[in-house]
């Protein structure tokens, strides 16, 4: 899953790699977008490299450059083009009125994060109340091992698989924070692996626990995590057994709603991969 493109590639095929990765960088900051330099330095191209493919993308709509500071942002027809995905609208509909009603009962907030690749994706966010500390909304792109969910996710794959996610994880956290917060994400795999689901006992936030539970499509692949989060007098350790089973739960019914929604070609029984 190397996001550098080769030079052996076919220019054509390296244009549309450089291309894809600047978009996903891009959909980082959303809303904040990206000064020219900064985007090249991420996606490590040269500025006029970048400049060269953004100008195509910027014409295309892909992407759109804000007047007053010329800042990158994602542009209008990656939401057009997303109204395509009809079983994915219906399965964010539904999820979220699942989560509203159990982060309700719950009295937490709950989150929906999307598997895209080496990172995670907010799909939904709902609660009663602003958690202290948390910064993921919808649609937040973040690598995977900065989040409970994506470490519920990371704890489904094969060894190999794993241990390829942390790896850039790891070179993306050094890459834009250093080191410093490496020694607290670590805890918190550790944590979750000992327990067997997402659990952060405000090991990267102090005063915030959050726990996490992997969705699974019918091939057996984690696509999504169901999150939980609150303060520490709400959810301490020792309601653990009952919130893993809370989670559990829920995650097998936005499963089977999935299952039909995200995972079943319309009309008939044939099934596909995300």
């Amino acid at each position: 899953m190397d996001e550098n493109p080769r030079m052996d590639m076919p220019a054509g095929t390296q244009s549309l790699t450089r291309s894809i990765k600047l978009m996903r960088v891009l959909a980082m900051r959303g809303e904040i977008g990206w000064r020219l330099s900064d985007l090249a330095a991420a996606c490590d191209l040269d500025k006029g490299t970048a400049h060269r493919i953004l100008t195509s993308l910027v014409k295309e709509r892909l992407v759109r450059q804000r007047p007053g500071d010329r800042r990158y942002l994602p542009g209008p027809l990656l939401f057009e083009l997303g109204l395509s995905l009809p079983g994915q609208h219906e399965f964010q509909a539904s999820a979220e009125a699942q989560l509203a009603k159990w982060a309700r009962r719950m009295s937490g907030s709950a989150l929906l994060l999307l598997r895209s690749g080496f990172e995670y994706v907010c799909s939904v966010g709902v609660g009663q109340g602003r958690v202290p500390g948390l910064m993921v909304e919808l649609g937040t792109r973040r690598p995977l091992f900065t989040s409970v969910g994506g470490v519920a996710i990371i704890q489904t794959l094969p060894a190999a698989e794993a241990d390829e996610v942390l790896q850039n994880n790891i070179a993306q956290e050094v890459a834009k924070r250093g080191d410093a917060r490496l020694g607290v994400l670590q805890k918190m795999r550790e944590r979750s692996a000992r327990h067997g689901f997402g659990v952060n006992l405000g090991d990267v936030v102090g005063g915030v626990h959050a726990f996490a539970a992997p969705l699974h499509s019918p091939d057996g692949k984690a696509f999504a995590a169901l999150c939980l989060m609150g303060t520490a007098e709400g959810f301490p350790e020792a309601r653990l057994e009952e919130i893993h089973g809370e989670l559990t739960q829920l995650a097998r019914l936005l499963e089977a709603d999935a299952a039909q929604k995200l995972f079943r070609t319309p009309g008939t029984d044939q099934r596909f991969n995300m």
